[in-house]
C-alpha cells in the first residue's frame, strides 16, 4: 500500500502540515507494515535507556498509540466528560488543540484508536463508534458519524478499537453487522460511497488494510469469524475464509506474496491462507494452522522470509511466514508489544514496569542490545504501542506521553 500521506496535489495555502519522509501518519505506519524507513538510529542504547527528550502529560485515559505528522503528534484521550482527539508540537510535547467526540468510559474506559492523518484532515475513532474527520491544523470538526446510529453497526464487548484507512478518496472502517461489516466514506464529506452488503461479521478489534491481489485493489479484514477481501472499487465480496477466533481477535493482519496471515490470542494460533484468483473469481486456501504464534494484541510484524512478535505460547518468536516454523524463541522481555526501524525491532512490555528492548532484526537468534524500565509508570497496562519516527522513540501510558531520543549523533 503507498503512503496516505499525499499533499502534492494541494494548493499550497491549503497546506496545514509539511510532510517528512519518516513521519508516522497512521496506525503501524505508512504502509500499515510497522517497518520504518527511518536510518542512522542508536544499534544499541546505554544503561538506562537512549535520553529522554521530553515527557508530556494531559493526554487523559485511554490506550491510543501516536501518529506524527507535520511536527505534530496527534493521539487519543478520555477527559472526565468526553472522548477526545489530542495534538501535540512534536518539539516538546506541549497541547495545541483538543476536541472532544464523544462519550467516554467503556470497557477498560478509554480510548483506543489512533488517529489517521491525511493532508489537512485527522480522522479518528471513539470507543463507541463516535467517528470524525476534523481540521489538522485546528481540530475542527468537518464530518462525523456514529457507527450504530448511522450503519447499524455491531461490534464486539470491548467497544471499537479501529484505526481508520484512508485510500485515495475514501476512508474505510468497520461498523460491523448485517447491513455491512465495511463502509467506505468520502474522505472530505463523510458521504457513503459503498457498503460491503456481502460481509456481515461483527466487528472485533482489528483494522483494515489495502492490498492488490490478482489486479484487484481489496480491502483485508479479520473479525471473529472469518478473514476476507472486499474490493476496493465497490465493497464487493471478493474472498472470504472461514476462521473462528475466541473472546477477542485485535491482530492486523499481514499480507505478502498472494498470502495472508493472521494471529489471535485466546489458544486460537496463527494461520496462512494463499489467495489466487481464476477468470473473475478468487479463492482463499489454508496453508497451515497452528499455535506457534498465538498474538494476543501486541502485533506481528513480517520482515524478509519471517514473521516476528510476543506468542502466548511461546514468548517472543521468529516464524518462517510460509511454512509456519518456529526459527527461534526466547522468554524475555515479556509479553508485549512491538515495532521495527534501522534493522532493529523495538519492544514493549505492556506489564509490571514496562520495560522497552531494542533487539536485532534477525533471524538468527534473539540478539538484546538495549532495555530500560519506563519510567511514571501508570500502574494500567501498556498497551499503546511504541512508535519510533524522525528520530525519536514515543511510549505512551495512559495520559503520559515520553518522548526519547534514539538518532545516532
Amino acid at each position: 500500500m503507498k503512503s496516505i500521506f499525499r499533499l502534492a496535489a494541494l494548493p499550497v495555502a491549503c497546506l496545514a502540515l509539511t510532510a517528512s519522509a519518516t513521519d508516522w501518519p497512521q496506525w503501524r505506519g505508512p504502509d500499515r507494515n510497522d517497518i520504518s524507513t527511518e536510518t542512522g538510529l542508536l544499534k544499541a542504547w546505554p544503561a538506562g535507556g537512549p535520553p529522554l527528550a521530553w515527557k508530556a502529560r494531559g493526554l487523559g485515559v485511554g490506550y491510543s498509540s501516536v501518529a506524527v505528522a507535520g511536527g505534530k503528534i496527534f493521539t487519543m484521550g478520555d477527559s472526565p466528560d468526553a472522548g477526545t482527539v489530542k495534538t501535540l508540537d512534536a518539539k516538546d510535547g506541549s497541547i495545541l488543540w483538543t476536541t472532544p467526540i464523544g462519550k467516554p468510559g467503556g470497557n477498560y474506559p478509554g480510548t483506543r484508536c489512533t488517529p489517521t492523518v491525511d493532508g489537512t484532515l485527522v480522522y479518528a475513532l471513539g470507543q463507541f463508534g463516535d467517528f470524525v474527520c476534523l481540521e489538522a491544523a485546528s481540530g475542527k470538526e468537518v464530518w462525523k458519524k456514529n457507527f450504530k446510529n448511522d450503519f447499524g453497526g455491531s461490534g464486539g464487548g470491548w467497544n471499537y478499537t479501529e484505526s481508520p484507512l484512508v485510500d485515495g478518496n475514501k476512508v474505510i472502517v468497520t461498523p460491523g453487522g448485517k447491513n455491512g461489516a465495511i463502509v467506505a466514506l468520502d474522505k472530505k464529506t463523510g458521504d457513503v460511497l459503498w457498503r460491503a452488503t456481502e460481509y456481515t461479521d461483527r466487528a472485533e478489534y482489528s483494522s483494515l488494510i489495502a492490498e492488490v491481489i490478482g489486479g484487484v485493489r481489496q480491502y483485508i479484514q479479520l473479525t471473529g469469524d472469518s478473514v476476507a477481501g472486499v474490493a476496493a472499487a465497490d465493497g464487493k465480496l471478493l474472498w472470504r475464509a472461514p476462521r473462528k477466533g475466541s473472546t477477542a481477535i485485535i491482530t492486523t493482519p499481514v499480507y505478502h506474496d498472494g498470502h495472508v496471515y493472521v494471529t489471535s490470542g485466546y489458544g486460537v494460533g496463527c494461520n496462512l491462507f494463499k489467495v489466487t484468483k481464476a477468470g473473475a473469481a478468487f479463492q482463499a486456501e489454508q496453508v497451515y494452522a497452528n499455535k506457534d504464534m498465538v498474538n494476543h494484541h501486541g502485533g506481528v510484524i513480517r520482515l524478509g522470509e519471517n514473521v516476528y512478535g510476543h506468542s502466548d505460547s511461546k514468548g517472543w518468536i521468529c516464524q518462517n511466514f510460509k511454512t509456519g516454523a518456529t526459527v527461534w524463541s526466547s522468554n524475555k522481555p515479556g509479553k508485549g508489544s512491538i515495532t521495527c526501524a534501522d534493522g532493529h525491532f523495538y519492544l514493549r512490555t505492556e506489564g509490571g514496569k514496562g520495560t522497552v528492548v531494542l533487539i536485532e532484526a534477525t533471524p538468527e537468534a534473539y540478539k538484546e542490545t538495549g532495555r530500560f524500565d519506563q519510567p511514571n509508570r501508570s500502574g494500567q497496562n501498556s498497551w499503546a504501542h511504541p512508535v519510533v519516527a524522525n528520530g525519536k522513540l514515543y511510549l505512551r501510558d495512559q495520559d503520559l506521553l515520553l518522548c526519547y531520543d534514539v538518532k545516532l549523533k
